[in-house]
């Protein structure tokens, strides 16, 4: 062995010891995946170092914190919405009042009355809302996406922009850098030549921040004049809208806000833009009266990664032990924690109707077969699991006992669970949970049920597979 062997030998123990007392520290709330990227750095010299550094350290914590601080200080602090903050009280079941005091405590949006939420499940009716608010547009219209094709429909939705930004409305559009990968220079120069101010979520300007590929906002919202907001499922593409033969029929469920909630979506995506550009929207004017005569108490619950569990992890934790009856759970990538599945079991064990409806095939294969390794576990323990087959399925809710309800962008899986930005809203209403059971009764007509049975006698290989894709459950 030659010297500079030797050196590369010792460079590569001592760069393992370090990373390796990086990731006790910085994964100290989850050792199964502390274990984890030790064997890959161990058993991949350099390389597991590199996968380490580009997709397990959270670089924008920090940052994060540094923005909230100055939203919430001297420089202009975004309205309380104190005036209309529902306190747990003798109108809600003992559930609602529960979860109500765990979000209350776990985010910074205080539950609300007064709100008009409106479940959209078709995504072509979803589209003609969002354009018909967009239209309507007096002073602002805030866009935030994951994705957003430059196909026809991007394209049409990008001209409807323009239109309203010649016409005096201020447009602001920030998607995410990764999720949005084919928006190119030429597809957005004429929103910029139109006056749109236009931002790129992480990776950002900094060199650290450009290797934050794990870390993706996976947020939809639409705020119109700080009036209407729109939050869910879906992105701005033809393939949802069901003009991608490949994908065929497309799922999707999306809300239409109006009341204090919108105030919630804004001040979101206020934070969201000053963390990717630097500006500070506080003008009282973004955050006007609301019009609070809806009848649903909700609050927005925004989700991102953190050193610990976010709180859509820890609500959608509590809801299902808090179930006693029912639980429908609707998600596209189903891959979740060990403890949410330990959840469901648990739930179903004591009695409560558990059923999950997940995407089928066209979905991504290597996700599919992952959360097909926690079918066996799940079903012995009297858990229903539903394959969409119509098409695809990329709605994500959750309703309890029909008295209450989550929904929004993040999946049933560690990543939008833990890396993630992502926003839901979660509703105290019967009303609104009512409306979701219906719809998932109507999604089961085009879905097959997955029998224990017949479960257990797959192939070896198939087991395999699954297990081997389930090994990276924490980043898929």
């Amino acid at each position: 062995m030659t010297w500079l062997s030797t050196a590369a030998v010792v460079f590569a123990y001592l760069l393992s010891l370090a990373l390796i007392r990086w990731v006790l520290l910085l994964k100290k709330h989850n050792p199964a995946s502390s274990v984890a990227w030790i064997m890959v750095i161990v058993g991949l010299p350099y390389v597991g170092g590199l996968f380490f550094l580009v997709f397990g350290v959270n670089r924008v914590q920090r940052k994060r914190a540094r923005m909230r601080r100055a939203l919430r200080g001297g420089d202009g602090t975004l309205p309380l919405l104190t005036r209309y903050q529902v306190m747990p009280g003798e109108s809600l079941n003992s559930q609602q009042k529960s979860l109500m005091r765990l979000a209350g405590r776990s985010v910074d949006q205080p539950p609300t009355y007064g709100n008009r939420i409106e479940l959209l499940a078709d995504t072509n009716r979803t589209l003609a809302l969002l354009e018909e608010a967009i239209r309507g547009a007096e002073e602002t219209i805030h866009l935030e996406y994951y994705i957003w094709q430059p196909d026809r429909t991007g394209t049409k939705m990008r001209d409807l922009l323009i239109e309203k930004a010649k016409q005096g409305v201020k447009v602001r559009f920030l998607y995410d850098k990764i999720g949005s990968l084919w928006l190119s220079r030429k597809f957005l120069r004429p929103m910029f030549d139109a006056g749109i101010d236009v931002a790129a979520f992480i990776p950002g300007a900094s060199f650290r921040e450009r290797w934050s590929f794990n870390l993706r906002n996976h947020r939809k919202i639409v705020v119109v004049d700080g009036r209407v907001g729109f939050t869910g499922g879906m992105n701005i593409g033809d393939e949802y809208l069901g003009r991608d033969p490949s994908v065929g029929y497309w799922r999707d469920t999306h809300l239409r806000i109006e009341g204090p909630v919108v105030l919630q979506l804004q001040g979101l995506f206020a934070e969201n833009w000053r963390f990717a550009t630097g500006e500070a929207l506080t003008d009282p004017k973004l955050f006007p009266e609301p019009e609070a005569d809806g009848p649903v108490l909700a609050q927005l619950i925004p989700g991102e990664p953190t050193s610990e569990l976010s709180a859509l992890y820890n609500l959608t934790f509590a809801a299902l032990n808090e179930a006693r009856e029912r639980v429908t759970l609707t998600t596209s990538y189903f891959v979740p924690f060990a403890a949410l599945s330990t959840a469901l079991e648990t739930a179903a064990l004591r009695g409560v109707k558990v059923r999950v409806l997940v995407a089928g095939p066209p979905t991504y294969f290597w996700t599919l077969w992952a959360g097909r390794s926690f079918y066996e576990e799940l079903l012995s323990a009297g858990v229903e699991i539903h394959e969409y087959t119509r098409g695809l399925m990329h709605a994500k809710t959750l309703t309890i006992d029909g008295c209450w309800s989550l929904v929004g962008t993040p999946n049933f899986d560690a990543r939008s669970l833990a890396l993630n930005f992502e926003v839901s809203v979660a509703m105290y209403d019967q009303k609104i949970a009512t409306q979701l059971e219906a719809q998932f009764e109507k999604d089961l007509e085009h879905a097959r049920r997955i029998d224990l049975d017949d479960w257990t006698n797959r192939s070896g290989w198939r087991v395999l597979g699954e297990n081997a894709c389930r090994l990276f459950a924490p980043v898929l």
